[in-house]
């Protein structure tokens, strides 16, 4: 029987559990998300979020081995999310992955947690071929990469301050609209006039592939304290933000496409949700004879699916260790990581 991968992400405030079958795709997955505990406080407090990863990954585990009708010993691998993220979430995730991995006697593998989103389009129909350009846009991460294959990636350019992410999420914080914030900011700028306020486009014309974005959450503070507090007034103002970060990602795209001569862009991320920036990049990139690929919208957040798939990627390149020592990494390159 081929192989089934148990994935499991704990880097941030969702917990994610997922089993994934070679040659046979994904056969089920869940999440817990921590929203409504942080929303409490305004964003994530990470103790409070490492607690919750105790209390939720094992029922998990128990619940998509339910759903898929698989059986503990029938499991022939073990998928984790290694980093980057919160330490003590990552702890969580790695030691009950290698922990369940020594009792069964089968190999565990620590995952990027952004390579994880890098590959998760291709559990997409129709999914994308290697070569492609990924455009890699979250909470904390913005970053243009080259993809050659499974662990063969070339950084192309990346944030230099804030990422796309940050600059919804304060931009929705300076507007009150609570945490999490980019997603409030999306739906309330479908309320908003467009091009009613100018906002600047950090370093769009640089000539290169980074990103900037603390600029424009200055711009946004100066614009809100000088603007009414209304409805609409707010929702103007969120349209401008979405507006700014759209025209930003979706030029430095454009631009990877031509420095690379490829023709295929990926998508993936939290932000990768965003339906005017899938909008924009599906226009621009098709006009110009590109194709564009995005994960399904259950898989732009962190989940399971991502770290299992990537998992079985991993594996069959011969990775993988049955020594059951392992150490999480809060800060880790996505450049750095490499195929065998």
């Amino acid at each position: 029987m081929p192989q089934i991968t148990l994935g499991i992400e704990s880097s941030c405030d969702e917990t994610g559990i997922a089993l994934y079958q070679t040659g046979r795709g994904l056969l089920a997955h869940t999440l817990h998300t921590q929203v409504a505990m942080h929303s409490e406080y305004g964003g994530v407090v990470p103790e409070l979020a490492s607690r919750d990863h105790v209390r939720r990954v094992i029922p998990l585990v128990r619940q998509v081995l339910h759903t898929a009708d698989v059986l503990l010993d029938q499991i022939g691998a073990i998928a984790y999310t290694q980093g980057p993220g919160l330490g003590g979430a990552l702890l969580v995730g790695a030691s009950v992955a290698n922990a369940l991995a020594y009792a069964l006697d089968i190999p565990s593998i620590g995952i990027h947690h952004l390579e994880g989103h890098l590959l998760s389009p291709l559990l997409s129909d129709p999914a994308p071929e290697f070569p492609f350009v990924a455009l890699l846009v979250s909470g904390g991460h913005t970053q243009l990469m080259r993809v050659d294959g499974v662990g063969r990636y070339t950084l192309l350019g990346e944030t230099l301050d804030d990422a796309a992410g940050e600059a919804f999420d304060k931009s929705a914080k300076l507007l009150e609209l609570g945490y999490p914030g980019g997603p409030a900011l999306a739906k309330l700028a479908t309320l908003g006039r467009p091009g009613l306020y100018k906002l600047p486009r950090p370093m769009q014309h640089s000539g290169d592939l980074e990103f900037s974005f603390s600029g424009l959450k200055t711009a946004v503070y100066t614009l809100v304290k000088q603007s009414d507090k209304d409805e609409q007034t707010r929702s103007d103002i969120a349209c401008a933000v979405q507006e700014a970060i759209v025209d930003v990602l979706a030029s430095k795209a454009r631009a990877a496409l031509a420095l690379t001569g490829l023709t295929q862009l990926v998508v993936a991320g939290g932000v990768g949700a965003n339906q005017m920036l899938r909008a924009r990049l599906t226009e621009d990139i098709c006009k110009r004879g590109g194709k564009v690929f995005y994960p399904d919208l259950e898989f732009c957040t962190d989940n399971g699916a991502m770290i299992a798939f990537a998992g079985a990627l991993r594996l069959a390149q011969q990775q993988g260790k049955k020594d059951y020592r392992f150490n999480v990494k809060p800060r880790w390159n996505l450049a750095g990581i490499t195929a065998t």
